[in-house]
């Protein structure tokens, strides 16, 4: 019984990192493999007959803003954060799971907690010095910010790590900024 319980402590911290070290590859802008966008010779059919609704246009203008892209990754960040957590509690609930399991699972889940405690204080301090979004995401190796192209200005990558690096400890060059 204790190497099941065992086995889904390390499945729910398994797919903990791997939800921050793929939202962290998609906001990096790194493609796995290079990808042209057109080839020579494609063809590409129009139809002058084609038309979009109202209703089309409004909801592809509003998922293609930038804002929009850092609100959908904020709230996906949440639930995977939160899922990690859950399941980290669900381990400390179960009442016949060794003592060692528990200090495992209470270790993990407050390795969460200041992970998203750091992220909230980082995004905090960067909306406050005049960043309109921000999105943070922690790892125990490094930082990516991801922030709108227009706040970006000559001094912005400095205030950027300043703020990381007083909320987080980690290497300087280990912080990345992604502008969307």
């Amino acid at each position: 019984m204790k190497i099941k319980k065992q086995h889904i402590l390390v499945s729910a911290l398994i797919l903990a990192l791997g939800a921050a070290v793929y939202l962290n590859w998609h906001f990096s802008g790194t493609p796995l493999l290079s990808q042209t966008s057109k080839e020579l010779g494609a063809a590409t059919y129009v139809s002058k007959n084609a038309r979009a609704t109202a209703d089309e246009v409004q909801t592809t203008a509003q998922t293609d803003t930038p804002e929009a892209a850092l609100v959908k990754a904020r709230t996906e960040r949440t639930q995977a954060q939160d899922k990690a957590l859950s399941e980290a509690k669900n381990v400390l609930e179960l009442s016949d799971t060794s003592e060692e399991s528990k200090a495992e699972a209470v270790r993990a889940a407050t390795a969460i907690e200041e992970r998203i405690l750091a992220q909230s204080n980082v995004e905090g301090i960067l909306t406050a010095k005049g960043f309109t979004s921000v999105l943070c995401y922690a790892t125990d190796s490094g930082c990516t910010v991801s922030v709108l192209k227009k706040d970006m200005k000559d001094d912005s990558a400095m205030i950027i790590k300043d703020a990381v690096l007083s909320q987080m400890k980690v290497e300087f060059n280990n912080i990345v900024i992604v502008e969307v």
